[in-house]
């Protein structure tokens, strides 16, 4: 029997896990990326990602988190590489609270640990953050946080070791395969694209909105000297779901005390932005932080970090077959929380392109076409 073959383009997480996956099924895969595993503009880029499996009404999400903490687990015990750092999370609900409500049917159903918490008893457990404002909270016990770009290069090194082979390249659509900066033409029985914000670049037949990104900037506090209540093993990692969602990771693998803004940027192109953080954007992080977590009122900023988001227009995941193209598929709209999926879309992407499972259509083009009428 001929080996089948694939082309990856985009070592991200998406594209890295699917590459793993269709490598381990016995088909020859070749992976492109033009700068590598979680570089600096990427979005599988930066230090952290969280991993939580409150995601409202939407069973699919939290089982696939389920799905992918088991192998994120098994594979750095593979690799003996700590990528995956439990925390517990906290998920503050607002007055409104029906996401969270759903969210608490769908945490029982798959059976994920999880208390609801009154504010008072969250207030007991957590004195060091300000409850004012919140109605309640979700706090789950497995949330924690995975390291992105050491995530992203221990695939690719894994994907190397087990016979995959790797290209760093820029790479576009060709008539008969996916053409290299070099103009060589790498041909396969598949192409996969997940090539994260630049996938509206690659297929503007799709539609104009597509894949939008938008710029995101994330920023990390330094905490007072001696004071551990907003270090990792002290403090949850958080989510505010107030009139706009901000989160966060205490320590953040050493970096500080990580606060982010997840209210849709600005569009940008990703490739030629200039990621400068701004002073404005900067100042609201801080009073929230301030608001919210008293003691680190007057911490100094010690880093900040610009990257973006590659939105879908309902901010679910795409994964299709092009409809013009029944050997190509597009893979993307991570829309701000897609790394942690990484291995099992990356599972789920390999048997759908083997045709071991048809396409899903929750993550299909044709809700987007519906959506931008």
């Amino acid at each position: 029997m001929t080996q089948s073959s694939a082309v990856v383009v985009g070592a991200g997480v998406f594209g890295g896990w699917t590459a793993l996956h269709l490598l381990r099924k016995g088909v020859s895969v070749t992976l492109v990326d033009a700068w590598g595993p979680g570089h600096s503009r990427a979005s599988s880029g930066g230090e952290t990602r969280v991993i939580r499996a409150t995601y409202g009404a939407d069973e699919i999400y939290t089982r696939w988190v389920v799905r992918s903490l088991e192998l994120w687990k098994e594979y750095e015990k593979r690799w003996d590489i700590k990528l995956y750092h439990r925390m517990g999370g906290l998920w503050m609900a607002s007055a409104d609270g029906t996401y969270e409500r759903a969210a608490i049917q769908v945490l029982k159903k798959v059976g994920v640990p999880f208390e609801e918490l009154s504010v008072s008893e969250a207030a007991r457990r957590f004195p060091q953050i300000n409850f004012e404002d919140v109605e309640w909270a979700i706090y789950e016990e497995d949330c924690g946080y995975l390291l992105a770009r050491r995530g992203c290069q221990a695939v690719l090194e894994a994907f190397i070791e087990l016979g995959g082979t790797y290209v760093q390249s820029a790479a576009k659509r060709g008539r008969k395969g996916v053409v290299l900066s070099n103009g060589e033409t790498l041909s396969a029985d598949n192409y996969v694209f997940a090539c994260g914000p630049w996938l509206g670049g690659l297929f503007p037949e799709l539609g104009e909105t597509f894949i939008t990104p938008t710029r995101q900037e994330i920023y990390y506090f330094g905490t007072p000297l001696g004071d551990t209540r907003y270090l990792e093993g002290f403090c949850p990692i958080w989510i505010d779901n107030g009139p706009r969602l901000y989160y966060g990771i205490p320590g953040s693998n050493w970096r500080g005390f990580k606060v982010a803004d997840d209210s849709t940027g600005e569009t940008v192109d990703p490739t030629t932005m200039e990621r400068l953080p701004r002073e404005e954007s900067i100042a609201a992080a801080r009073d929230y932080m301030e608001f919210r977590f008293p003691g680190m009122k007057g911490a100094p900023l010690v880093e900040a970090r610009v990257c973006q988001y590659e939105n879908s227009t309902d901010h679910n995941f795409i994964i299709d077959r092009h409809p013009d193209a029944e050997n190509v598929w597009v893979v993307g709209g991570g829309s701000g929380h897609g790394y942690k999926h990484g291995p099992a879309l990356g599972e789920h992407v390999a048997e759908v392109v083997l045709g071991e499972t048809p396409p899903n259509p929750f993550f299909g083009l044709s809700r987007l076409a519906l959506k931008n009428a």
